[in-house]
């Protein structure tokens, strides 16, 4: 028996579990079928006669067909292969899977030949792994080593089999044929999950590529900078690029040295160079998990011994302790807050998540590895475990994270298996959810949280406490000096040495603060309170791009307070909190005047809910509705929504800062509650409205949405793109009330005192700007529009960019009667058939248009930039009506879905797929932040440490650098995406 397999028997026979269905009778008529219509060859026979008498196996199989259309599509693709899995050793038959895929690799006689095998490969591997963890079979940690493994394989090979052509084309002196890495000087550092052996299911691959120039593998006529720099494009190609088979892994090379002014190979002696001059803390924690994966391993083995010292330094200075203070600030865990939704909550990067877990071992390996050799493992539950044994957390600690990171770690899995996309967000719909929750294992979505939900709070206090006891960073150890009577010397100039423009000032407000001259801080409690906060508040408002305006926000939120005792004790419990009140003054300018407006905001953010399920639009409907019963006054009834816009508009904005709420999320939030309150208003004037003019026999009055909030794509400062429809009975056009009138005037005043309503300035401000252009004939047509005109118009006048409008059109206030009408008029016009070449022409000539008017140049225009997310929409909307005739279902309002759909429905290659899937939702994280954080364009050279903060941990990676070149890289990827299926260049 081989060495530590005490178990040979088949997969099939060591099943311990199985999916859960409501609906299992669906997935069995699947298996069921696709078994009766592979019955005529020999395959199909030998798996429905050895499967007959597995009732586990089938109910797998059935699982796997109602639930994962990947894993489904895998199984199906290779009968004798699933059977061979399925009644095999799972330990045996992956070693033979790795070994064969090696070797055909590496004898393959070209690169099409060696994608072929590479994406076999990966497709036999992972299918085998899905059942072994579905089933129970292995535990997570042999289902990430196993995944891991298979990355191994795969890039060594596809280096190897690269090598090996050099060589046979007198390009690369090969020392051992059979093994032409060894000596080559090329080294490939496997990062982050791959790294440390952890790979998730669905994982992008983190790779750093190192060539050493002097290696005496090249002839002297070829120049090394060049050739490894292709050798390692030609080997993203062989891992990434999408074709009839597939991918193998998706490749990230951008945690190399300074990624945006670096090729994608680097030498050795300058990453020697640069990570000893300028490398940072958080590329210290990465090479904590770097290994040699392919290539000259034992060249990488050497590097990374010269870099060691850089890894692991024998003290920890202060400048590195607040860099790991910062870095665990970014990561945000809020104490106090036991609320943790568990509809869409982030596994990986929420709170109580993955990354909180890694950071948690990470760090502190950081701080003592220097020191203690025996904390230097990639693992992280080894590493847990080590750092138990040496005293540096307890036992409850190391054994409650490991815990909930093989907890946390397989639900994540099963996500990436239902359609092998890199998710690490739970379903946000309910249904969904149970859905998804029943394919774990779990009997519905109640029992999956009352499993989820321990984990997370055990690991939200563990990391909270992280460092609590750690010094401060150099400076902090300084004393503030604020006497009531004078101007202290020190403290000013301490202050101008933190950004302060303004000292003088600046320590005036704080004296006054603590004389007690503002209405809040009357109490000798409230003063104690703040005197002990104010170098914290000092130390944050330092952060941000204006620290003279967070201390004036901040001085005007502590003067509408009616007391700030609590409030204050509360801040000083709680830095993190304290971190976030720091973050909203000093980086979200829109959010601090809506808390100096309303400071009961507070009492949101600090209930435990906050962090919760965010409320749906029947709980916002009824709360608004709670508020407006009281108005005394039609002024009053718009002051009050416009309070409720703005509470609910911060709490969303806060979420969005605080990273509790994703950009899609967050769109759909804005534009939630925008129509809850575009109803609640529409209700009100046309009430109003009937008591002076009357009705209209059999009057219907409906508000479309379109653009942001018609593709529930709204972000803080989005405007209402809007068209009204109406309709009555003709014969009867007049209203009945005591001032009547006529059709067409009754619609189109309604409308206007609709639109007043929206946007009229009060004492709490504009509701939204409303921007009714995209109704037909534009700013010349009426402000409403009849059914029967709006059919006949975009039938047959319409023009083009109209109709790519229309495709994020929805009915948001209406009768359910004429909504569908209204709906059935939309789709028939979506649907007719159009001309390609038509459609293609004039969706490019707009496109050129509006970079004419806007410029497409600047990298941080997200929406107008070549490859911007203007690029992203033309093209799903250019999808939608070319293919709406002959599929309809592409048909869709939301950007990010009608990519998703076509994927699904294969209109677009998978690579572009890919590329646009990938960049829009990118684009809308980065768009969330940069609108609610900034009046104006994004500027890096002068934005706040706190705003590149969230920029980057919007766009999940380590550093501002790193952004910048993954943006440039993307938007080129959507512009030349953009061409290929549009056909022509804009």
């Amino acid at each position: 028996m081989p060495e530590g397999r005490d178990d040979l028997r088949p997969l099939v026979e060591r099943l311990v579990a199985t999916p859960m269905f409501d609906r299992a009778d669906t997935g069995r008529a699947r298996v069921k079928d696709w078994l009766a219509e592979i019955a005529g060859t020999g395959e199909g026979r030998v798996l429905a006669g050895r499967i007959a008498d597995q009732p586990e196996a089938v109910l797998l199989l059935a699982g796997i067909a109602e639930a994962s259309p990947h894993l489904w599509s895998l199984a199906r693709g290779d009968p004798g292969g699933l059977a061979t899995t399925l009644f095999s050793d799972p330990e045996s038959r992956f070693d033979a899977i790795l070994a064969r895929g090696m070797d055909s690799v590496t004898a393959a006689v070209d690169e099409a030949e060696a994608m072929r095998l590479l994406r076999r490969l990966k497709s036999e591997g992972s299918l085998l792994v899905a059942l072994a963890d579905i089933g129970g079979v292995w535990p997570v940690t042999k289902v990430t080593e196993a995944l891991t493994r298979l990355a191994d394989t795969a890039v060594a090979g596809a280096v190897r089999h690269l090598l090996s052509d050099a060589a046979r084309r007198g390009r690369y002196r090969s020392r051992d044929p059979a093994r032409p890495e060894l000596g080559s000087g090329y080294i490939v550092l496997a990062m982050g999950k791959m790294g440390a052996g952890e790979l998730n299911f669905s994982s992008d691959i983190d790779l750093i590529v190192f060539y050493d120039a002097d290696a005496p593998s090249l002839p002297t006529a070829i120049e090394p900078a060049p050739f490894f720099v292709r050798l390692t494009q030609r080997l993203v190609a062989l891992m990434q690029q999408r074709t009839a088979g597939g991918y193998v892994f998706r490749t990230d090379l951008r945690l190399r040295p300074d990624p945006a002014s670096t090729q994608i190979a680097v030498s050795t002696a300058a990453a020697v160079d640069y990570y000893e001059s300028v490398g940072q803390t958080w590329e210290r924690a990465a090479l904590i998990k770097a290994r040699p994966c392919a290539g000259d391993c034992a060249a990488g083995e050497g590097l990374l011994r010269e870099l060691s010292p850089f890894v692991w330094r024998k003290y920890l200075d202060f400048a590195a302790v607040a860099e790991v203070h910062a870095m665990k600030r970014q990561i945000h865990a809020y104490r106090g807050h036991g609320e943790i939704a568990v509809e869409g909550h982030n596994l990986k990067l929420g709170r109580g998540g993955i990354r909180e877990i890694e950071f948690f071992a990470q760090t502190q390996q950081l701080v003592a590895g220097g020191r203690h050799p025996e904390l230097r493992d990639r693992r992280t539950l080894p590493t847990l475990s080590a750092l138990a044994a040496g005293g540096w957390i307890d036992a409850q600690a190391r054994d409650e994270l490991a815990a909930a990171y093989c907890f946390l770690r397989s639900v994540e899995h099963r996500l990436q298996m239902v359609a092998d996309e890199q998710t690490h967000t739970l379903p946000a719909d309910p249904d969904q959810l149970d859905r998804f929750a029943r394919f774990r294992g779990f009997a519905g979505r109640d029992a999956l949280a009352e499993a989820l939900l321990p984990h997370l709070r055990n690991v939200q206090r563990h990391y909270a406490a992280l460092f609590e006891g750690m010094p401060a960073a150099e400076g902090h150890e300084f004393r503030f000096q604020f006497p009531a009577a004078f101007d202290d010397r020190d403290t000013l100039e301490r202050l101008a040495a933190l950004g302060f423009r303004q000292p003088l000032e600046a320590s005036a407000l704080v004296r006054g603060w603590l004389r007690g001259d503002l209405r809040s801080l009357t109490s000798t409690f409230a003063r104690e309170q703040l005197a002990a906060l104010v170098p914290l508040l000092i130390g944050q408002f330092a952060k941000s791009a204006n620290p003279d305006a967070a201390l004036i926000a901040f001085d005007r939120f502590l003067g509408g307070l009616r007391a700030a005792g609590r409030l204050l004790s509360l801040l000083r419990e709680n830095p993190d909190l304290m971190a976030l009140l720091g973050l909203v003054l000093g980086t979200a300018p829109r959010l601090a005047d809506a808390l100096a407006q309303l400071p009961q905001l507070m009492d949101a953010i600090v209930d435990p809910a906050f962090f919760g399920a965010r409320p749906n639009e029947s709980d916002l409907a009824e709360s608004l509705h709670r508020s407006l019963r009281q108005a005394l006054s039609y002024e009053d009834f718009l002051d009050r929504i416009r309070v409720f816009a703005q509470e609910q508009m911060f709490l969303i904005g806060t979420r969005i800062i605080s990273g509790t709420l994703a950009a899609a999320q967050a769109g759909e939030a804005f534009a939630g509650l925008a129509e809850v309150l575009i109803r609640s208003l529409h209700r009100r004037v046309e009430a109003e409205f009937a008591e002076l003019h009357g009705r209209i026999a059999a009057q219907e009055y409906a508000i479309l949405a379109l653009g942001r909030l018609g593709g529930r794509e709204m972000a803080a400062t989005s405007d209402l793109d809007l068209i009204v429809v109406y309709d009555f009975d003709h014969e009867r056009p007049e209203s009945d009330g005591p001032r009547p009138l006529y059709g067409s005037q009754y619609f189109a005043r309604l409308t206007q005192r609709l639109i007043s309503a929206l946007t009229a300035q009060t004492n709490y401000g504009v509701l939204y700007h409303v921007d009714m252009r995209l109704r037909p004939s534009g700013r010349s047509g009426p402000l409403a529009t009849r059914l029967d005109s709006f059919a006949d118009y975009q039938e047959h006048e319409a023009w083009t960019w109209e109709h790519m409008a229309l495709t994020r059109a929805r009915v948001i206030a209406a009768s359910p009667g004429f909504a569908a009408k209204l709906e059935s008029t939309i789709c028939a016009v979506l649907t007719r058939a159009r001309s390609p070449k038509t459609i293609a022409r004039d969706v490019t000539e707009m496109r050129r248009a509006i970079a004419g008017e806007k410029g497409d140049s600047a990298r941080w225009d997200l929406k107008h930039v070549a490859g911007g997310l203007i690029d992203i929409e033309f093209v799903a909307q250019y999808l939608q009506l070319i293919h709406a005739a002959a599929v309809p279902d592409i048909l869709d309002n939301s950007t990010a879905h009608v990519l998703d759909r076509a994927w699904q429905l294969r209109l677009i290659p998978p690579e572009d797929a890919e590329i646009l899937r990938g960049a829009v939702r990118l684009y809308q994280n980065l768009d969330q932040v940069l609108r609610l954080c900034l009046p104006g364009p994004f500027d890096p050279k002068t934005a706040a440490l706190g705003l590149i903060g969230l920029l980057t941990r919007a766009a999940d990676v380590p550093d501002f650098a790193t952004l910048e070149a993954f943006l440039a890289e993307t938007q080129a990827k959507v512009r030349a995406s953009f061409t290929r299926i549009v056909g022509m260049v804009p």
